[in-house]
């Protein structure tokens, strides 16, 4: 059976453009984000954030997995290497949290919030990058979906 398409609403991105409340140059605080048509066999989420922008290709902002799986992916998550709810937030920004857009003064990037949906937890410690992430997630993601958005 063939999933539809997940499609993510991000309260701090507006016309294109990200709230500096969700920016490095702001309270730096992740936004909410909001999912349609979620697979009723999630069992968890994994969010990333990249910067388009960026001279090394699709810097990472943030890597979160074993969220679990809801409709809403709540915001400020605060920093740490594990959350209440049993997430992990791996190493993104040489950080364990959400770090938000910060481009070079004058610069404008585009940044872009991937969320998966899978089908069992993910065994990896918080020392994982994106990289790892996504080796481990190979053959678990049900569905995918992503906002972008930019910030000068």
């Amino acid at each position: 059976m063939e999933e539809k398409m997940l499609k993510i609403h991000c309260s701090g991105i507006e016309n294109g453009k990200f709230h500096i409340d969700h920016t490095g140059r702001g309270a730096d605080r992740s936004p909410e984000l909001v999912l349609e048509n979620l697979s009723p066999a999630a069992v968890t989420l994994a969010v990333t954030l990249e910067d388009l922008s960026h001279p090394i290709k699709n810097f990472t902002h943030w890597v979160i997995w074993n969220l679990p799986a809801a409709d809403r992916i709540p915001g400020a998550i605060p920093a740490g290497k594990s959350t209440l709810d049993g997430a992990v937030q791996g190493v993104a920004y040489g950080l364990h949290r959400y770090a938000g857009p910060k481009p070079p003064k004058g610069r404008t990037h585009t940044y872009c919030f991937t969320v998966y949906t899978l089908d069992r937890a993910l065994d990896l410690p918080s020392g994982a990058r994106k990289k790892t992430f996504l080796q481990a997630a190979e053959g678990h993601i049900l569905q995918s979906g992503s906002i972008s958005g930019e910030f000068e």
